[in-house]
């Protein structure tokens, strides 16, 4: 098996292929931030000679492909995992420390930035009698060439609205529609890239908190140690209890309800959670159905109920692998407060030659963990 940390580079519009030896040579650093709630960026920097034609090959390129695709592949101990697959937003050139070389810094977008890039404005594209998740399918069905692999979990309460009532017409560019399809309905949209280069899922459903976790993080516990720092605090007052307002059909008067933070897909875990200390009216639900409105407060109510989060960094070869966002993680050796399973937020990856890092941040709802041991 080979050991060690290598990665891959391909470049090119729409399916990219591997870039010659002397561009990879030319890369000193590489640069990933995966996060839950907004969209991944990429950042790569070469270091060049002034008299190099990369600079106008670079330049050139990104200048004349309005889509040039980028995909990173890191190869741990033998195993291959996408790191990031995006497109190119902006290139630029910045004077090195001496004056015969210079550093060219090449920035993007995961592939949400071609969902945003429409070249026609599509809105008040009608779907008569389509609910959301067929809508968001039918989107998603443009971008195949990408690799786009649609990952749609019906909404809980299905609205679909008779033609003969009301007919959705698209607000928006694609990706500005498909979001807020998802906030309508208390779920989030994402592209996550892999599991093969070229390959992506893009899930438009609810924030899981389930499933298999990654290996523990373990700290204070001598040769098993695997992260180089972490530190977690503790919010208290943050947690909101929505209360949205269903319309009667009859008499038009808004009907007042509660909702609590009951999901189940983002089971607690922790112990301790905490209880509402303030309320937040969600007026603008009054004109919604009552499934619509539903959705809206749990979306809200689960958004304010993780008051524990961590933050640290780790050396990815002593870890062993990606320590990937958007799924679990145990945490060991922090204490009886703090150890168990967390959420993992946001993954910020560094790799320069010879050292491959990442920082993350961690949230669950509460203090003790609910579960006795933690998967190593």
């Amino acid at each position: 098996m080979l050991k060690g940390i290598y990665l891959t580079l391909l470049v090119g519009p729409v399916v990219p292929l591997p870039v010659p030896r002397i561009v990879t040579d030319a890369l000193t650093s590489v640069k990933v931030i995966s996060n839950t709630d907004s969209v991944s960026v990429f950042e790569l920097s070469f270091t060049l000679s002034n008299k190099s034609p990369l600079h106008t090959i670079f330049l050139l390129a990104a200048g004349n492909t309005p889509l040039l695709r980028v995909i990173l592949i890191v190869t741990i101990n033998g195993s291959p995992q996408v790191l990031m697959d995006g497109v190119t937003t902006m290139t630029q050139v910045t004077p090195g420390a001496d004056p015969s070389h210079s550093t060219l810094t090449v920035t993007g977008d995961d592939l949400t930035k071609v969902m945003a890039s429409n070249l026609i404005d599509l809105s008040g594209l009608p779907y008569p009698a389509m609910p959301a998740e067929a809508r968001v399918l039918l989107i998603i069905a443009k971008y195949a060439m990408f690799g786009l692999i649609p990952f749609v979990v019906p909404s809980f309460f299905p609205d679909v609205p008779l033609p003969t009532e009301r007919i959705p017409t698209q607000q928006g560019n694609d990706l500005e529609y498909v979001r807020q399809l998802a906030s309508d309905v208390g779920y989030v949209f994402y592209i996550d890239p892999g599991p093969a280069p070229g390959v992506n899922t893009a899930y438009w459903g609810p924030e899981i908190k389930i499933g298999p976790p990654q290996p523990a993080l373990n700290l204070n516990m001598d040769a098993f140690t695997n992260v180089e720092s972490i530190n977690f605090n503790f919010q208290t007052g943050e947690k909101v209890l929505p209360i949205v307002f269903i319309q009667n059909a009859l008499t038009k008067a808004p009907i007042p309800i509660p909702i609590p933070d009951i999901n189940p897909l983002q089971p607690p875990l922790g112990a301790t959670a905490l209880l509402p200390t303030r309320v937040e009216v969600l007026r603008d639900t009054a004109k919604l159905s009552p499934m619509q409105a539903i959705s809206r407060g749990l979306a809200v109510a689960s958004s304010s109920a993780d008051a524990v989060s961590g933050s640290g960094s780790l050396d990815v070869l002593r870890y062993g692998r990606l320590l990937k966002a958007r799924q679990l993680v145990g945490v060991r050796g922090a204490g009886l407060a703090f150890d168990g399973l967390y959420f993992v937020k946001s993954v910020t990856s560094t790799m320069k030659r010879g050292e491959f890092k990442q920082s993350f941040e961690l949230t669950r709802n509460g203090l003790v963990s609910i579960t006795p041991t933690v998967p190593v």
